[in-house]
């Protein structure tokens, strides 16, 4: 491990203390244990249900992104890689499960890991996108201003969803950057560098395929799917909760809990998306400590599943690096 990535983890570490303590010292013991009593434990599965819809739908739009290359490629083909990397993401730092998703499972696969970098880019934009677009419908629901969760304007918001939608659509506008990068690092390591821009053209094809009108509403589609069934995990699990005063809160819950997840912090986002959904709940006249138990639920519903059925699938079939 080198300095700078010791760096990062102290830093994360400081910030998930930081905001762990922020809630604690807001958040009485015995009020946050009676904000649990009473908790339905239909609406609990009902949030488990909606999680398992979600992430199905994630695994079909990565699926499709996947198909350009292998076309024999089926939804439980997918699956099982999809859910390790998330498990792997969930317990170790520097998104590992990223870097496993991209180069552990191309032989599986059979698609070269170019192609699982350029999907998991349109991955990542999409969900942005889609989170985006949430927070802006919770904002406007609840007639809130963004400046006072974001520290920017609505219409900084707007500008964003805006340039992601043009990269999604137009991706031969970064594509000049992105070569130069790879040519620079050519010059200073020769192998490498030939390598790089190898999956770099594999790459722009793919999101040029990608972009394509028909193909991107599927995307859309799927993905705007996935987060509306995430958003009823959050609302089943205010709705679980008879502390909860205002369930429909846990709209505005989802947008700024995952906006949290861009700050530096530990694996499974300990403190800052914790932080954040409390703060939101709290905003839609919920109490301190039933926001604190609300947050505590709706993490464990998002971070249980994935990293006990990923982490299951990883250790019924190891992984082993082979690039194409």
């Amino acid at each position: 491990m080198t300095g700078k990535q010791i760096q990062k983890l102290v830093l994360a570490a400081l910030l998930a203390i930081l905001f762990l303590w922020l809630i604690a010292r807001q958040t009485n013991l015995d009020d946050l244990k009676h904000a649990f009593v009473g908790t339905t434990t239909a609406w609990a599965i009902g949030g488990l249900f909606a999680f398992a819809v979600g992430y199905a739908c994630r695994i079909e739009r990565w699926r499709l992104m996947l198909t350009r290359e292998n076309p024999r490629l089926k939804w439980n083909h997918c699956a099982g890689p999809f859910l390790g990397s998330f498990a792997a993401n969930n317990v170790l730092p520097f998104r590992a499960g990223d870097v496993l998703r991209a180069f552990a499972f191309n032989g599986r696969l059979e698609v070269s890991s170019g192609i699982v970098l350029a999907t998991l880019f349109v991955e990542r934009l999409l969900d942005l996108l889609m989170v985006l677009v949430l927070f802006g419908g919770a904002l406007a629901f609840f007639a809130l201003d963004a400046s006072g969760f974001a520290g920017v304007g609505s219409a900084t918001l707007i500008a964003a969803a805006i340039v992601i939608l043009l990269l999604l659509l137009y991706p031969a506008m970064f594509a000049p950057v992105v070569i130069t990068i790879g040519k620079r690092i050519a010059r200073m390591a020769p192998t490498l560098g030939q390598k790089l821009l190898d999956e770099i053209s594999k790459s722009m094809i793919t999101l040029a395929h990608l972009s394509k009108g028909h193909t991107m509403i599927k995307l859309l589609a799927w993905s705007l799917a996935a987060w509306l069934a995430e958003g009823c995990v959050f609302w089943f699990a205010a709705l679980a909760l008879p502390s909860i005063a205002t369930p429909a809160a846990g709209w505005l819950a989802l947008p700024v809990g995952t906006l949290a997840t861009l700050i530096p912090s530990t694996p499974g986002y300990v403190g800052t998306f914790d932080y954040f959904t409390v703060r939101a709940m709290s905003t839609l006249s919920n109490s301190s400590a039933a926001s604190t138990a609300y947050a505590l639920l709706v993490h464990a519903l998002l971070w249980l599943p994935p990293t006990l059925i990923g982490g299951l699938y990883l250790l019924l079939h190891p992984t082993h690096k082979k690039t194409n």
